[in-house]
């Protein structure tokens, strides 16, 4: 059970290697670089992947990536002993300037303000992954994707599957199914071993679809059922199953979905917050029947269930809600249906 009561103990949750993480750091052999390590996941990956190396008794190191905006984050990583580097990405000086290191995490990616700014989010979703599949080709790449190239189904489906074709909807989907691509043609070209790491949704209380639905119920505020159901992980779980995907990777790439077991549906987590806090659940839209749901077998069955239940992120989430938590007021927008974000 998780239950964190402020920010400091929700960031150990979520970076306290588990004893699959030891073993990992145990094996994995030299230097790891996780670019794109400003954003929402990225310090708390860093983080746990250094800690488990200490555990393991290994001293190489975890090296960060991005163009941090707030100094406090490279404090914050470099206290930890996190090495950071500043970089943009689309800059091809700048990444060919990296460390090449043997093992890679790529975070980088746009999602937000795509719909506004669809030229950026294709450079930053197809022209990044190029520069960093050249400069990484001897390199065994992590590379993050998304559950949205998959189509919407309907949750009796039971989610898509890595075999399922894809069909992205709009054009940040788009995008993202072209970040694969690249990645793909370079791993063959180069026998660069990847893995396409396919997550929705991360929740890590600041954030996330639980916490989008919580804070709508505390508010007053209707819960839009356009979208009838969700998957969702801990961010922890999806932590360590990120940095233990390294040993999973191939070439040809492959494809990994990555989520929790379990089907949540909207309306009934909603009614569990109303009766939580003791309010009413307003609701609008209408259900399509349709969502993006992943089935996660195969990630289960190579790296083993997720340690936090979807019941236990759902109380941990009322928890940090109801007693005023930290949130980081970036909404999912898990009820898009057209792909605009």
């Amino acid at each position: 059970m998780i239950s964190p009561k402020s920010e400091p103990e929700l960031d150990r949750s979520l970076t306290q290697p588990n004893a699959a993480d030891i073993a990992f750091a145990r094996r994995i052999e030299g230097d790891t670089i996780v670019l794109g390590a400003g954003g929402k996941m990225g310090p708390t990956l860093a983080k746990r992947l250094h800690l488990a190396l200490r555990e393991a008794g290994s001293n190489a190191r975890v090296l960060a990536a991005s163009r941090f905006q707030s100094a406090s984050a490279v404090a914050e990583l470099r206290d930890a002993g996190v090495e950071t580097l500043n970089c943009d990405f689309l800059d091809t000086a700048k990444v060919q300037a990296l460390p090449r290191v043997p093992n890679v995490l790529f975070l980088a990616g746009r999602k937000f303000g795509s719909a506004g700014d669809p030229e950026l989010t294709w450079a930053m979703n197809t022209i990044v992954p190029a520069h960093v599949a050249e400069q990484y080709r001897d390199s065994r790449i992590v590379v993050f994707s998304t559950g949205n190239v998959y189509p919407f189904v309907t949750p009796e489906q039971g989610g898509c599957v890595e075999t399922d074709a894809p069909a992205p909807r709009g054009e940040y989907a788009q995008s993202c199914l072209g970040r694969e691509r690249v990645f793909e043609y370079y791993s063959k070209q180069y026998q660069t071993p990847c893995l396409l790491f396919r997550l929705n949704y991360a929740i890590d209380l600041r954030y996330g679809v639980l916490v989008d639905i919580a804070q709508q119920v505390y508010a007053g505020k209707p819960v839009n059922l356009s979208v009838p159901a969700v998957n969702v992980l801990w961010q922890g779980d999806a932590n360590s199953y990120a940095m233990r995907s390294l040993e999973l990777c191939t070439s040809p790439a492959r494809s990994l979905n990555v989520t929790g077991p379990e089907t949540i549906q909207v309306r009934r987590v909603a009614e569990f917050f109303a009766k939580r806090f003791d309010r009413e659940a307003f609701f609008s839209g209408e259900s399509l029947g349709v969502a993006l749901l992943n089935n996660a077998s195969a990630c289960h069955a190579a790296l083993g269930y997720p340690e936090v239940t979807a019941d236990q992120l759902i109380e941990a989430v009322a928890i940090w809600v109801e007693s005023g938590g930290t949130t980081l007021n970036k909404a999912t927008k898990f009820q898009v249906t057209d792909g605009k974000f």
